[in-house]
């Protein structure tokens, strides 16, 4: 490229990777806010906490297979208007479910009883799911930007900076919440969806003027493949499917590791959104703090904990382990442990801000795994089928809220608030322990493929 070229394109790429990120922490918006609400569903509508549980399982199990379905869909269509699109649709459905009592009044004529509660608890429930199934339009289309936007030897460095997307959203979107909390009180319920909706229906505007497909969309090269120093390529014809079949079958489906790695995500992503998406509610109930602070104690929890956990597991990863993702996780599941004792163990009378380092110390630990899993996964399956295996991860993870939606949301009903710390425990050991199975892996499964 000419210097004209490489200043554009550094430009572009600068401006899509931080388009794709504002982008991608409103689908947060739009998602997690649900977790922020509850204390209001059940307060405001007599929503049972078992019935709280079933949102949050449905959205999640959707959540994950459409995020399977839409990776391929994703690599057929326009990125910028396949993500712009997605998260209008998204911000439409928070808009359908925050209005889910005038519905329901509209459709059975009264505004209590039986019938007007299980026609909105009804509405609201085919609402989530149906934001669960467009959520899937978040991810698969950045994947595919980056992708276009930046070199091979770049991508890890950059792609970890965009990571904290995700942080980002969901800690400002519980700063939002625990705001509204203090100013609404449980009436806040509806704001908790209202205005994050009204953010993100903004920023699909804005992602559909800063974005472009990718680089011959403004008139630049594309990007050259980039070519392994003393490796000789050797092209793989994309029309021969025996070969990939034959590849998947021994490095995805038939590769032991695979399965491992996804059934610790499963135990992972139980620890993480156990505390994620019952921490308003969890908090309060068994430490005694407003539900404003535990708003404040969940951003923290994902913003400060979790960011610096995925960092420093990643530098430990390279610098110590030799790139073996798996043992870093071992021993971040072994800090999970300690520090979920830790805060289980603190009394109600001790402030909130002692009790939020040891809460914190549990996200800088759980989302150790939470990252370095996915890059483990794409490691053992090489660049060849990465996608397809990280798609197995991604099931795997959104399947845990069968345990900690519903499971969680019955448990507390019947055994109490305190019970959820034993069950968080459980599985963190359980990750640990299918973890250590894999100990002596290899780093990746590079040499497994020739």
């Amino acid at each position: 490229m000419t210097p004209e070229q490489t200043k554009r394109f550094k430009y572009w790429q600068t401006r899509t990777i931080v388009a794709t990120m504002i982008g991608y922490a409103l689908f947060y918006f739009v998602r997690k806010n649900f977790s922020l609400a509850m204390p209001g569903l059940e307060a405001d509508l007599g929503i049972s906490k078992t019935s709280l549980g079933i949102f949050l399982t449905l959205n999640g199990v959707v959540y994950g297979l459409s995020r399977f379905v839409n990776g391929i869909l994703a690599d057929r269509m326009n990125a910028r208007w396949y993500m712009a699109v997605g998260l209008a649709l998204c911000a439409l459905a928070n808009f359908a479910f925050g209005f889910g009592e005038d519905v329901s009044y509209w459709i059975t004529g009264q505004h209590d009883g039986s019938q007007f509660t299980n026609t909105m608890i009804l509405f609201m429930g085919i609402m989530w799911v149906i934001n669960g199934l467009l959520q899937g339009t978040g991810f698969p289309p950045c994947a595919r930007l980056l992708t276009h936007w930046i070199p091979p030897t770049e991508l890890a460095t950059k792609m970890s900076i965009w990571n904290m997307s995700h942080s980002i959203g969901a800690g400002l979107i519980f700063v939002m919440g625990a705001v509204l909390v203090h100013y609404f009180d449980n009436s806040a319920w509806r704001l908790c969806f209202l205005i994050p909706a009204a953010f993100s229906l903004l920023g699909a505007v804005a992602l559909y003027l800063a974005l472009r497909d990718k680089p011959s969309s403004v008139g630049l090269p594309e990007l050259e493949q980039m070519k392994v120093p003393g490796e000789e390529q050797k092209p793989v014809r994309k029309s021969d499917k025996a070969y990939h079949a034959a590849f998947l079958r021994r490095m995805v489906f038939g590769n032991p590791i695979v399965w491992v790695l996804s059934v610790s995500n499963f135990f992972v992503y139980i620890v993480r959104f156990s505390l994620l998406d019952w921490g308003m509610m969890l908090l309060p109930h068994t430490k005694g703090i407003s539900v404003a602070v535990a708003g404040i104690m969940v951003a923290a929890f994902e913003f400060i904990g979790g960011n610096l956990g995925m960092v420093i597991a990643g530098w430990a990863t390279d610098r110590l382990f030799g790139s073996r993702a798996h043992r870093t996780c071992v021993f971040c599941m072994l800090g999970t442990i300690v520090m979920t004792i830790v805060f289980w163990c603190i009394p109600d009378t001790v402030s909130p801000w002692v009790m939020a380092v040891p809460f914190m110390l549990i996200a800088f630990f759980i989302y150790g795994p939470q990252a370095l899993l996915g890059i483990a996964m794409s490691n053992q399956a090489t660049k060849e089928a990465s996608a397809s295996a990280n798609g197995i991860l991604g099931v795997f993870g959104y399947a845990s809220t069968l345990i900690s939606g519903v499971g969680l949301g019955f448990i507390a009903d019947r055994y109490g608030w305190n019970s959820i710390y034993a069950v968080i425990l459980v599985f963190a050991v359980l990750g640990l322990l299918t973890l250590t199975t894999i100990w002596k892996a290899a780093p990746d499964g590079y040499g497994a493929a020739k």
